[in-house]
């Protein structure tokens, strides 16, 4: 009920990072804040290169703070830019990166091709054994337009509070202005392939 295909219009450019936010890159951010978070929050800890989990859409908003003021006290910001989380839609629209199919490569998924939780309920293509943890960043073929791990791994934080899409075609999208949960995107490591869908949405607490 609440993936209802409709017309989205984006009409501003923006860049997205290829890989998940990893590890080191959250430790080196969020080390030596004053709002008391874990720099390593993770459940596998010292796996430099895999994606750091256990990270509220609140902290990541502390995350992203930090890493403004960094980048910006170092000139590599330009004026008038900054990292924000993406839109529900523009998550989408990378993840399927011009595609139509149930995910970015196809119609089945199969342990070759996302880190996800063992079997699933789509034809063609074996499903694999249960890794029952996280993987290094970009470790399974990217997406058509260079994206990795849009589909598993870890879950990814959306902007938009949660809600059933609106009625009719919308341009740029943000989501309501209110609401009780975020959303987040792309499945996981410990999740069925169904939750691994370009289309799936998921809705969770901020905390």
């Amino acid at each position: 009920a609440d993936e209802t295909q409709h017309q989205v219009t984006l009409t501003n450019g923006f860049y997205l990072g290829k890989y998940e936010v990893t590890q080191t890159q959250y430790e080196t951010v969020i080390t030596g804040n004053m709002n008391g978070l874990n720099p390593k929050p993770s459940q596998w800890l010292n796996n430099n290169d895999r994606p750091v989990e256990k990270v509220s859409w609140n902290d990541a908003q502390i995350f992203l703070a930090r890493l403004n003021k960094m980048e910006q006290t170092a000139g590599r910001l330009p004026t008038g830019w900054k990292y924000v989380l993406p839109t529900e839609s523009q998550w989408e629209y990378a993840c399927r990166a011009g595609t139509t199919t149930v995910f970015s490569w196809g119609n089945s998924a199969a342990s070759s091709q996302a880190n996800f939780k063992g079997t699933h309920p789509y034809g063609g293509g074996a499903s694999g054994p249960n890794l029952q943890e996280t993987t290094d960043v970009g470790q399974y073929a990217p997406n058509p337009w260079g994206f990795f791990d849009m589909h598993g791994n870890v879950w990814e934080w959306v902007y938009d509070w949660a809600a059933n899409y609106p009625a009719g075609a919308q341009t740029d999208p943000e989501g309501p202005a209110s609401g009780t949960s975020r959303g987040r995107r792309g499945g996981s490591w410990n999740f069925e392939g169904t939750y691994l869908r370009s289309a799936k949405r998921l809705k969770v607490s901020p905390n």
